[in-house]
C-alpha cells in the first residue's frame, strides 16, 4: 500500500501534537520565575501611570478552594490587562493571619488553656505554614506578583502601623465610647465576628396586629407627596 503521506509537502513544527498541560505548565511557570518575568515587567513599566489593585487578603487557614481560584484569577486578568494597556500595575499579594479559626486549629492540636505567649507562637507558626501552602497554589495558577514580599497582617510592622493609625483616629476625635452589641465567646474569652456565629434553627409564632395611627394626617401627606411628584 502506497504511503501517500510522503508525497505531500507538509509543514514541519517543533510544537508537540499533544498539549500535555499537566506536565508542561509547571515547567512554563518555573521558567517565568527563573527569568524573573514580574521584575522585568516592573522595570519595563517604570515611570508609567500607576494602576493599583487593592487585593483583599485571603485568610491563612487551609488549602485554597474554587472561590480562591476564581478571585485570584479574575484580579490577575485585570492587573495584566492594565499592564498591557501601558500602566505600571504592580501586584502585592497578602494574607489575613488573625482570627478565631486559627486559634481553634491550635486548640484542636495542642489543647486549651495554653499560656498566651505560647498560643500566639503556635498561631504564628500555623499561619506562616498556611501562607506558604496557599502561595504555591496561587503561583501554580499563573498569577504574577511580588510573591517574595507579600504583606501579612501578623507582620510586626503591619501591627505597629495599625496602632499608629488608631492613634491618629483618636487624636482627630473619630473614636468614641458608645453602646453596641458584641458577640462574645465565653469559652474562648474573645469577641466573635458575625460570620463566626451559628444560629439555632427554630420556629416561632408570628402575630400581625393592626393599630390606629396617632397622627393620620401626617401619614396622608407622606402618601400624597410622592404621588404629586410622579405626575410632574
Amino acid at each position: 500500500m502506497a504511503d501517500y503521506k510522503k508525497t505531500l509537502n507538509l509543514p514541519d513544527t517543533k510544537f508537540p501534537m499533544r498539549g500535555d498541560l499537566a506536565r508542561r505548565e509547571p515547567l512554563m511557570l518555573r521558567s517565568w520565575q527563573e527569568r524573573k518575568f514580574y521584575e522585568r515587567i516592573r522595570q519595563a513599566r517604570r515611570g508609567a501611570p500607576k494602576f493599583i489593585l487593592h487585593d483583599g487578603p485571603p485568610y491563612a487557614n487551609g488549602d485554597i478552594h474554587i472561590g480562591h481560584a476564581v478571585n485570584k484569577v479574575l484580579k490577575d486578568v485585570i492587573v495584566k490587562s492594565r499592564t498591557m494597556s501601558g500602566f505600571d500595575a504592580p501586584y502585592v499579594p497578602g494574607w489575613d493571619c488573625h482570627g478565631m479559626p486559627i486559634e481553634v486549629q491550635i486548640e484542636k492540636a495542642h489543647g486549651k488553656n495554653l499560656p498566651v505567649k505560647e498560643t500566639q507562637r503556635l498561631c504564628r507558626a500555623y499561619a506562616a505554614e498556611q501562607v506558604e501552602r496557599q502561595k504555591k497554589d496561587f503561583q501554580r495558577l499563573g498569577v504574577l506578583g511580588d510573591w517574595e514580599n507579600p504583606y501579612l497582617t501578623m507582620a510586626y510592622k503591619s501591627e505597629a502601623d495599625e496602632i499608629r493609625a488608631l492613634g491618629i483616629l483618636l487624636r482627630k476625635g473619630y473614636v468614641y465610647r458608645g453602646l453596641k452589641p458584641v458577640n462574645w465567646c465565653f469559652d474562648c474569652g474573645s469577641a466573635l465576628a458575625e460570620a463566626e456565629v451559628e444560629y439555632e434553627d427554630r420556629k416561632d409564632l408570628a402575630i400581625d396586629a393592626g393599630f390606629p395611627f396617632a397622627e393620620p394626617e401626617r401619614i396622608a401627606k407622606a402618601f400624597i407627596f410622592p404621588r404629586a411628584l410622579s405626575t410632574r
